[in-house]
């Protein structure tokens, strides 16, 4: 998946409207019908079969974001989707970086049909929300199965893509968000995986005698740490710590839990416990230190990690998951508690040629055989209920993620404001100083608080109350 968090908000949507509006809408007269005369695209008879009202032999245009999952099981789509309706045809097109490619087309009025609005230049959901298909329609259809959609999932899948009451987000992949290792080394070392970021201090005294590091960063992931930090507090502070940082509060990054976690942080980087370099580093290049080299012990990622390092990882290394270190032994929330939460956002753009047609590739990618085929190929679970077996596939990743998510039962949380504002590319700035030890606690503090100041002053930008 690679879910480094949006960072395109509103305010830089509208900045790149202003350059890209004479281009986009000169390309749109020329190529692209308006939204007026587009009038959703061709249109097929609605149906049982066709809930949409797809036409036949349609073409659709499908923005995928080429990260950890990749672009074929969109493409797999292809191998169902022609069953149900004839002649529909998914174009796959791998975008890497979604807001400064597509944002010109959203200007334009010709966006793609459906996009994987995911990535480091995410697009924010709030600057966009009015040109998106609301998407209830999905869970309502039925799957090629014959069952009704909202049947099938998760509970609670809706909500990370729901902004200002408006389900416009699919998100496909149940993602379990955590600390992994490898389970070889540690067993061939004597190590636990720690509990608490005391043990993980300890755990990096360790490491340096082995002439390792405790953990490693890439200059475009450095918010992984971020993403650690408001886990860690979360679970230390409890529920005010959440809706602090999801509502930007004043001083909400000097609340004590996550003062707490960015001390040791610092105290780890002052003691050499990072990988020196990881800022100048490519973040694929800085995790295969950890997957492949093994000069790290630990990384802090998402549920894509082992499919997205597949190809740089040690043998044998049985890559393992954990949930986030907590400061003491009795946080508000148990430590077993994790992030966890549907994630790789698919959404439809209304202006799109074929909006009928992509909402049916999403319906497609719904089926069983669909969400099976990820699951085994990506080694990750979907928002398809049932679909991953219990030996994972043979992969020690999933089957952590499994366990993980029994362990924690109704511990459960998850946060949006970073996608909702598009905070991610202003925050990686002062992640890779505070990484490579050019600023302290304090200068990372003061740093993330006029980042969430500055969107919560802006009267141009919507706000979303967290409670």
């Amino acid at each position: 998946m690679t879910t480094r968090m949006g960072s395109l908000d509103r305010r830089m949507f509208l900045r790149g409207a202003i350059a890209a509006a004479a281009t986009a809408s000169m390309a749109t007269a020329c190529s692209s019908p308006s939204s007026e005369n587009n009038k959703g695209g061709p249109k097929g008879k609605t149906s049982a079969k066709n809930p949409f009202g797809v036409a036949k032999n349609s073409k659709v245009e499908a923005a995928i974001f080429d990260g950890g999952y990749g672009t074929d099981y969109v493409e797999f789509a292809n191998t169902v989707i022609a069953k149900q309706i004839a002649g529909v045809k998914v174009d796959v097109k791998p975008v890497v970086d979604i807001g400064p490619q597509l944002q010109p087309r959203f200007v334009g009025g010709n966006p793609p049909d459906l996009i994987d609005n995911s990535g480091e230049d995410q697009i924010g959901f709030l600057g966009i929300l009015d040109q998106l298909e609301e998407l209830d329609d999905v869970f309502e259809a039925n799957t090629y199965e014959g069952k009704k959609i909202a049947d099938i999932v998760y509970p609670g899948v809706k909500a990370p893509g729901t902004f200002k009451g408006k389900f416009v987000g699919l998100n496909y992949v149940m993602t379990v968000y955590g600390v992994w290792y490898s389970k070889t080394l540690f067993e061939a070392n004597g190590w636990t995986p720690p509990k608490t970021w005391d043990e993980a201090l300890d755990l990096g005294q360790k490491a340096k005698k082995k002439g390792k590091y405790l953990f490693v960063h890439g200059k475009e992931a450095a918010t992984y740490y971020r993403t650690l930090l408001i886990d860690s507090a979360i679970k230390e502070g409890g529920d005010e710590v959440r809706i602090a940082l999801g509502n930007l509060e004043k001083d909400c990054w000097s609340h004590e839990a996550v003062q707490g976690v960015i001390k040791i942080m610092e105290t780890m980087v002052k003691e050499k416990m990072f990988v020196p370099g990881g800022s100048g580093t490519q973040f694929q290049k800085a995790q295969a230190i950890w997957s492949n080299d093994q000069k790290a012990l630990l990384y802090p990622s998402g549920g894509w990690i082992e499919n997205e390092m597949k190809d740089a990882t040690k043998k044998d290394f049985q890559m393992t998951g954990v949930p986030a270190m907590t400061l003491t032994d009795k946080p508000k929330i148990p430590y077993e508690a994790l992030r966890a939460a549907a994630g790789e956002p698919f959404i439809v753009p209304k202006q799109g040629k074929n909006p009928a047609g992509g909402k049916e590739v999403l319906r497609a990618m719904l089926s069983e055989k669909a969400a099976a085929n990820f699951s085994k190929t990506k080694l990750a679970p979907t928002i398809v209920k049932g679909t991953v077996p219990a030996d994972g596939y043979g992969s020690t990743a999933l089957v952590s993620q499994t366990k993980m998510l029994e362990a924690a039962g109704e511990n459960i949380f998850n946060y949006t404001f970073v996608e909702a504002y598009g905070m991610n590319t202003d925050q990686l700035v002062p992640w890779n100083s505070f990484l490579a030890g050019d600023i302290d606690g304090k200068g990372l503090t003061s740093a993330l608080q006029k980042i969430s100041d500055k969107i919560r002053e802006d009267d141009s930008i919507e706000k979303e109350k967290v409670s």
